[in-house]
């Protein structure tokens, strides 16, 4: 059991955290309920519904306990150290060795107050434990790299017989061998370490005479690794295998999805495969809750601008939609969005394609093709259970649209996402679609447009002076005084200068004057100038404030804008 202080320290820790201004009231209240039945203590939660970040806590948590807090990202704990403490031991108490000096033994902890696991510790070294503190997500890092290198995509590699080898149509041979261990652990370790790494997908492709595997971070595919050519058939039944796809069946796509566990998280995969010129390419997307649900704030979205989306979003009827391409974070932003409205006196329910997050108190639903569940038919039975709030994934037709303005003008508020490349660019988007221009401006409340661009990474970020054509592409008049921020590459973002992402955002708020345009079918460019007139401002407008702010680059927001 953990100490009186430790349950003392942690029972008055939300009321001080409020006091202070770190939080608020109803976020405590909401962390209070979600720490019934977890076995998590108030901070853990607090950070994991991203209420208060894991520094500004370490900030309040060391000036109270005098505990240090140290950032594992710039220390290198000593891996001879490895050998002291056992693995489980230290991902169950979030324990890192850190150094040694006589018999003092300083071990970096996510829960430094945790008296039960030092003493564990002492137990086991026999030594005198000192504990400093740092963030759980930083642990967790450092516990992989000291414990799970030999998992290693590189050391798996090593140990698999460079000649295995079989007949391109032998399916017993490879499903043998994707059955096998070596194999087993290869796979699962291109998984671990695209996970480790944050990447939303991992692309397995093959080449004439090896196997390119790539990972994309941050919406940019890197290339991670390339394979022997001989293990491209046994992995790809191994996927195949965990995906619930034919393995028999080479010359057709095919898509499935699995669970993946790491560590005490649940990994969902959307698994698509796809016949190419030497073999079979796999794409596995990956879906980590933990990615998805986040709050507002922390979006990207500008104090005036989110002030406006809430004034929005807090209309009891109509639609709001979010556009945007494919992997510009369109679900994140509903999400977010659902997690701020949701309330026990209202009922919210969803049809998506897939569900990527299951959120408690909110009904959720899914596309079945093949039971003939889809956008437009499950929409019609949603509206039939007497619905407040409607969430529908997407958008891809005129009967969908036309249901979902029916069930916004009989009194419901609908979320819905659309593929354009403007916030103005719906409304002749779904007059093509066949939509009636009177249903369209008598239902549509707001239009958020949204990319994503890479952040800087704080850790190599520079000053530098921008080159005139790269001014004016932004639209920024200026000489050689005006300097900009930019990443040089270190080894905290590979190289790269970039580390996570954030938004860029433009709201259309639709007014009388833009309703009237509507139904005068006005183009999208006539539309866009009356929301700039009404205060709204463009994605790349945006996007040069957060470069004036030091958040992104201008390379970013030219790729995306």
């Amino acid at each position: 059991m953990e100490s009186n202080l430790t349950h003392k320290f942690l029972d008055g820790l939300g009321e001080n955290l409020v006091n202070l201004g770190f939080i608020t009231e109803s976020q405590l209240e909401e962390a209070h309920q979600e720490m019934e039945g977890s076995d998590k203590h108030l901070g853990e939660i607090l950070t994991d519904l991203n209420f208060i970040s894991d520094d500004k806590l370490n900030e309040f948590i060391e000036e109270n306990l005098k505990i240090p807090v140290l950032d594992l990202d710039e220390y290198e704990a000593d891996p001879n150290l490895v050998n002291l403490i056992d693995e489980n031991v230290a991902r169950k108490y979030g324990i890192v060795p850190l150094f040694e000096i006589e018999d003092v033994l300083t071990i970096a902890m996510s829960d430094p107050l945790n008296v039960f696991a030092i003493e564990k510790v002492k137990g086991i070294t026999s030594k005198v434990v000192e504990p400093v503190m740092a963030s759980k997500k930083s642990i967790n890092k450092a516990i992989n790299n000291l414990w799970n290198m030999e998992n290693s995509i590189s050391r798996v590699v090593d140990e698999i017989d460079s000649d295995m080898q079989g007949d391109e149509e032998d399916e017993l041979y490879f499903e043998k061998a994707a059955s096998e261990a070596p194999i087993i652990k290869l796979t699962s370790s291109i998984i671990e370490e695209a996970v480790q790494e944050n990447a939303s997908d991992i692309h397995i492709e093959p080449e004439k005479n090896f196997v390119r595997i790539r990972y994309r971070v941050d919406g940019v595919l890197n290339q991670v690794k390339t394979l022997d050519k001989n293990l491209l058939s046994a992995v790809v039944t191994r996927i195949k295998v965990i995906g619930g796809l034919d393995i028999g069946q080479r010359r057709l796509p095919q898509d499935g999805k699995a669970k993946f566990s790491y560590q005490d998280r649940d990994i969902d995969l959307r698994i698509s495969t796809y016949p190419v010129i030497h073999g079979e390419k796999i794409v596995m997307r990956i879906l980590d809750t933990r990615n998805v649900l986040t709050s507002m704030e922390s979006l990207g979205l500008d104090d005036s601008t989110l002030l406006a989306y809430r004034r929005i979003t807090s209309s009891s009827n109509g639609i709001v939609l979010v556009t945007g391409p494919t992997g510009s974070g369109k679900t994140t932003t509903l999400y977010s969005t659902l997690n701020e409205v949701r309330d026990e006196r209202l009922n919210i329910t969803t049809i998506e394609d897939p569900i990527e997050y299951e959120m408690e108190g909110i009904n959720q639903g899914q596309v079945n093709r093949m039971a003939g569940v889809t956008f437009a038919s499950a929409l019609r039975s949603i509206v039939r259970q007497d619905p407040d709030i409607i969430l529908v994934g997407e958008i891809r037709d005129r009967e969908t649209a036309e249901l979902a303005i029916r069930a916004a003008l009989t009194g419901h508020l609908v979320f819905s996402t659309l593929h354009t490349n403007t916030a103005a660019g719906v409304v002749s988007r779904m007059i093509d679609m066949g939509v009636e221009p009177f249903l369209l401006a008598s239902s549509v409340r707001g239009v958020l447009g949204q990319r994503l661009v890479r952040k800087i990474c704080p850790h190599c970020a520079a000053e530098y002076t921008p080159p005139p054509q790269q001014l004016e592409a932004l639209g920024i008049e200026g000489d050689g005084d005006i300097k900009f921020i930019r990443g040089e590459g270190c080894s905290k973002c590979r190289g790269l200068g970039y580390r996570g992402r954030t938004g860029i955002y433009e709201l259309m708020a639709v007014d009388n004057k833009i309703r009237e345009m509507i139904l005068e079918r006005k183009s999208d460019d006539i539309i866009q100038a009356a929301a700039l007139d009404n205060g709204m401002r463009t994605m790349r407008q945006d996007g040069v404030v957060k470069i004036s702010e030091g958040i992104t680059t201008p390379d970013e927001v030219l790729r995306v804008s």
